[in-house]
Formats: C-alpha cells, sequence, structure tokens
C-alpha cells in the first residue's frame, strides 16, 4: 500500500496507518492543532482538511503542543470527496439525534469493526463543523455513522475531545488487531469507485427513462445513500458497471 507521504506512527499496528482523520471547515486553527495532537499521543498521523477557515496558522502549531510534524504533513482539500476518495470505509460522526436511513454506532464498535476490514481498506472518520457537524449530504457519503455516548444533560464535547476519543479507541483496537482474521480478505471498492459506478447507473437510468435528470427529486442522494450502505467489493461495483455496459450496448442501433 503506497503511503502518500504519510508513514505508520506504529509498524506493529497497521490499523493506525490506514485511518485519517478528516476534519470539514474547521473554523479555529486551535482546533485543528488540539485535534492534531489528540491524534498523536495515540498514534494516528494522518489529518485531511477540508476549506479550513485558516490554515497554516501559528494557533494551530502552538496547540499542537510538539504534533507540529502531523499538521506539516496535512493535506487540503477544496471538497469532502476529494479527501475520501482513495478510501474504502468511511466513518461519520454526528452529535445530533437527526432521522438517519443507516444504524448510528459507537467509536468502541466501530474501531472493532474497522480492526477486522480487509488489511489494504483505508478508512477515513469525518468531523465536521464545530456549530452545526456534518451536513445530510456529507453523510451521504459515509458507509457509518458514529455518536459518542455522552449524558443526555451536557452532551457539548469541542472538536479535539471528539478526535482524542475516537483516536483512543482506535488505538485499543488496533493494539488487539487481527484476533480473528476476516473471512473475506477481498477489498472494498474505494469511494471513487463507487461514485463512479453511481455515476454509469444514473446515466443508463437518464438513457432508459427511468430517471429524468433535469427534475431529480430524491433519486440521487437516495442511491448513493443505497450504495454507500452496501459495504460493495471491488468485483460487485465491477458487476455493477459491467452490467450497466451491456444496457449501454443494448441501446445502441444496429447499423444498416
Amino acid at each position: 500500500m503506497e503511503n502518500d507521504g504519510h508513514e505508520a506512527t506504529i509498524d506493529t499496528v497497521p490499523l493506525l496507518s490506514r485511518v485519517r482523520i478528516v476534519l470539514i471547515e474547521t473554523s479555529h486553527p486551535g482546533n485543528i492543532g488540539a485535534a492534531a495532537r489528540a491524534m498523536k499521543t495515540m498514534g494516528l498521523s494522518r489529518l485531511d482538511l477540508v476549506n479550513p477557515r485558516e490554515f497554516p496558522s501559528a494557533a494551530a502549531t502552538a496547540r499542537a503542543s510538539g504534533a507540529d510534524d502531523v499538521l506539516m504533513r496535512a493535506r487540503r482539500h477544496d471538497r469532502l470527496e476529494t479527501a475520501i476518495a482513495d478510501c474504502g470505509m468511511v466513518v461519520g460522526t454526528t452529535a445530533r439525534s437527526r432521522h438517519l436511513e443507516w444504524p448510528v454506532g459507537t467509536p468502541r464498535a466501530l474501531a472493532s469493526e474497522l480492526s477486522m476490514l480487509p488489511s489494504d481498506t483505508r478508512c477515513a472518520i469525518v468531523f465536521g463543523r464545530e456549530q452545526s457537524g456534518l451536513s445530510n449530504e456529507e453523510l451521504a457519503w459515509c458507509q457509518r455513522v458514529i455518536r459518542i455516548p455522552t449524558d443526555e444533560q451536557f452532551s457539548s464535547l469541542n472538536l479535539a475531545q471528539a478526535v482524542q476519543i475516537c483516536s483512543y479507541e482506535l488505538r485499543l483496537a488496533a493494539l488487539g488487531e487481527r484476533a480473528s482474521a476476516p473471512v473475506d480478505d477481498e477489498p472494498f471498492a474505494t469511494t471513487e469507485e463507487v461514485a463512479n459506478g453511481i455515476a454509469h447507473l444514473m446515466r443508463v437510468m437518464a438513457q432508459v427513462g427511468f430517471y429524468n435528470p433535469s427534475r431529480p427529486k430524491l433519486l440521487p442522494i437516495r442511491l448513493q445513500r443505497l450504495l454507500h450502505r452496501s459495504d460493495l467489493k471491488r468485483s460487485e461495483v465491477r458487476i455493477l458497471r459491467g452490467f450497466c455496459t451491456a444496457i449501454d450496448e443494448s441501446l445502441i442501433p444496429p447499423e444498416t
């Protein structure tokens, strides 16, 4: 697996080297630095930032308190999709009660699940804005959603605290990683591969009259949620796209 410039912090704990923390539109640079420090204490080194308000920043470096290397390697992105394009498992975080079309788990349960994924599966844990969290459109890119089970009377956690809790649970899971090997080690499809499959499927739907691009309604986002929840393997995406290609070819009029 290529490291994209991010080396594993602990060679004997591979899970930590393939999990990245993604922060979306962080408003205060100090929160980025504090999150980097929380990550480094637990052995995580991959930090991706989507449209931070201010970065690089002296405030971020000051709050990192020695985790400068994590900040220096942090990658900036204009869109969430590019930050998670090569990931086979994307986990969204939420602090709010909202209607979601998939179960909401805990960081501990999620960390255990990640440790049992095929060993080349890159993973992302995505944190939203300090005030509003992730939008429903951003959550639609996720296969899993987690909520930290805080006290109902006082559920306020700052961004770095949330990153610390999730990083801690990942470390515990990583220290006991591969206690029993997964039965199926076939790679998961990446976010980019699934997105390309969805785009192909929607083109075919439009060709056969099932989908009207000028009046999309809720079909695109529902289809996105459906396929992202399905834990598709690469071979399954190839089957889907092969079927779409067959439909494409069947619609070509025969030569006269």
